[in-house]
């Protein structure tokens, strides 16, 4: 099993990765909100890449897991640019992109930035723009006075006790990095798994997600007992098949492209 290795970003802090070599594509996870690269999803793509002897990368953002740097420091525009830092580091060749709540607003960034080397996309829940459609518009009059007064709020959440910060800057940053306003110019095959009962992400998010992609090769799996995690086992399952679908069609591309 690879180990952990560490490169600095822009402002010097210390990004935590594991890359895992194997055949091309190389699989990329990205995590979602205070979320890392020790996660269920995480581990069990690394497993399946493993096994399967394709490449593997997943990271830690900033102010995450086993990087440097303040959580309430970061931002969707830092964490693309880790995201990125890592990729162009680790990897040379073409990638699929598998993104989880928040990491699949950055996933789609980071494709936008990347162009033709992203090969695939897997969403799970993902959640652009959420800092504006889920949270800022959940946020009470008197939570928001709050935030534009002191700069920073602290919200409860049913996965830490002690709830987690949010800062104005955050969701200010949010407002520069919005995707579902305009076309989403992205032309690789995308699929996108979406639990019912996602409580952090209503399911309609991905169906609007699906409209607003440039790309004709978009499929849009809906679990009907599925919550925000997908991490039940039959849940991961579907998420290996997906990755071996995606696979398996751009193999078959491959093959037609030597054909002709």
């Amino acid at each position: 099993m690879a180990k952990t290795e560490f490169i600095l970003n822009a402002a010097a802090q210390k990004l935590a990765y594991v890359f895992e070599p194997g055949r091309a594509p190389c699989v990329v996870f990205l995590s979602g909100y205070r979320s890392d690269m020790s996660g269920t999803k995480a581990q069990y793509l690394a497993d399946l890449c493993r096994a399967q002897g394709h490449a593997m990368l997943r990271f830690d953002y900033s102010g995450h897991g086993a990087s440097g740097g303040q959580f309430e420091s970061g931002s969707i525009s830092a964490w693309t640019q880790d995201a990125l830092t890592v990729i162009k580091a680790a990897v040379d060749g073409p990638l699929i992109l598998i993104g989880s709540s928040m990491g699949g607003w950055i996933m789609l960034h980071v494709a936008l930035a990347l162009g033709p080397q992203i090969s695939g996309m897997i969403g799970i829940a993902a959640a652009p723009d959420f800092t504006r459609d889920l949270m800022w518009r959940d946020l009470t009059a008197e939570q928001r006075q709050t935030l534009n007064r002191d700069g920073i709020i602290l919200l409860d959440s049913e996965y830490d006790s002690e709830g987690y910060p949010v800062t104005k800057a955050f969701i200010e940053d949010g407002e520069k990095n919005l995707l579902m306003e305009n076309p989403i110019d992205i032309h690789c095959p995308v699929r996108l798994i979406q639990g019912m009962l996602d409580t952090e992400v209503p399911w309609e998010t991905a169906v609007q997600l699906s409209q607003a992609l440039t790309t004709s090769d978009v499929r849009v799996c809906l679990v009907k007992n599925g919550d925000h995690r997908l991490s039940e086992n039959v849940q991961l399952q579907l998420l290996g098949s997906t990755l071996e679908e995606v696979l398996e069609s751009l193999n078959q591309c491959a093959e037609q492209r030597i054909r002709q």
